[in-house]
């Protein structure tokens, strides 16, 4: 772990050729990312309410899991992050507020 990055001491895992558990929660979090998606498209893709209610009820549960994976990977030391600095928050929040301006 460096300075430019925001990480957990990494848990041990065996490195194997099999599976271990830091790949198998990896794995399910490409997953549920991947689920989140298409279920995002779905809700804005469904022509009646009570399947957009369906499908929206399956997307919320499926992002908690998602966020679950996500922070049991960050607990494990398996996911870092790396903090934006100050100056390229500031560009990236000008950027969208005259996106903002265009729409208005």
């Amino acid at each position: 772990m460096n300075k430019s990055t925001v990480q957990n001491t990494e848990t041990p895992f065996a490195e194997t050729p099999e599976l271990n558990d830091r790949d198998l929660i990896s794995d399910a979090l490409s997953m549920e990312k991947q689920l989140c998606s298409s279920y995002e498209t779905a809700t804005q893709e469904a022509s009646h309410d009570a399947l957009y209610q369906m499908i929206f009820s399956q997307l919320r549960d499926i992002s908690k899991q998602q966020r679950n994976f996500y922070e049991l990977q960050f607990k494990h030391g398996w996911y870092a992050l790396t903090p934006a600095d100050t100056k390229e928050i500031q560009q990236t929040v000008q950027q969208y507020q005259g996106y903002k301006q265009q729409l208005q």
